[in-house]
C-alpha cells in the first residue's frame, strides 16, 4: 500500500511466476509495447511470439502490489548456459521505487535455479534509465547477438551468474 508520501513499501510488492497467457501479463506487455512505439519504429521492437510452440520454455513473472500488476519480466533460454531477459517493464506510476530491481533479482535467481550461468539482454539506446540500471547491477556491454545483430538502436549486455 502506498504510504503517506505515496511511496510503495517493498514488503507490499511480491513477484510471482505466471503462465504466458496470464491476462495481467498481456496488459503489462501491451503497455510496454505502447511505450516502446513512442521511441522506436516497430521493426526495432523485439517482442515475444506468444504463438511460438517453444513459448512454454519461457519463464514469465509479474510484480504485484495489493493485487495490482505493476511490472513484469521474462526469461527465454538461448543455449544450455545462456538465458535472455525479455519483456522487462514497470508501470510508469511505480518507477523509481525499487520494483525493477526486485523483478531483476527474482529473475536472476530463477535463471541460476534453472542451471544457467549467463544472463543476456537487449535494451534500446533511447532507454538510458534501463541501461544505467543494468550497468549498476553488474551487466557488461557485449556485442549485439541473435536477432539484435543488425539493430542500430540496440545495445546488449550480459552478466555471469
Amino acid at each position: 500500500m502506498p504510504n503517506k508520501k505515496g511511496r510503495v513499501e517493498m514488503q507490499d510488492v511480491h513477484v510471482k511466476q505466471v503462465s504466458f497467457d496470464n491476462i495481467d501479463l498481456s496488459v503489462l506487455i501491451a503497455k510496454l509495447d505502447a511505450e516502446l512505439l513512442l521511441k522506436y519504429p516497430k521493426e526495432d521492437i523485439f517482442g515475444v511470439d506468444f504463438e511460438d510452440p517453444e513459448i512454454h520454455k519461457m519463464t514469465f513473472v509479474i510484480a504485484y502490489c495489493e493485487g495490482i500488476a505493476i511490472g513484469c519480466g521474462a526469461l527465454r533460454p538461448l543455449d544450455p548456459v545462456s538465458i535472455e531477459l525479455k519483456r522487462f517493464f514497470v508501470d510508469p506510476s511505480y518507477r523509481q521505487r525499487g520494483i525493477a530491481s526486485l523483478i531483476l533479482h527474482f529473475l536472476e535467481h530463477e535463471a541460476i535455479r534453472k542451471g544457467y550461468s549467463i544472463l543476456r539482454l537487449e535494451a534500446g539506446l533511447l532507454q538510458p534509465e534501463a541501461i544505467a540500471m543494468y550497468t549498476r547491477f553488474g551487466y557488461d556491454e557485449i556485442e549485439r547477438f541473435g536477432e539484435y545483430v543488425d539493430s542500430k538502436q540496440s545495445v546488449c549486455f550480459e552478466k555471469r551468474l
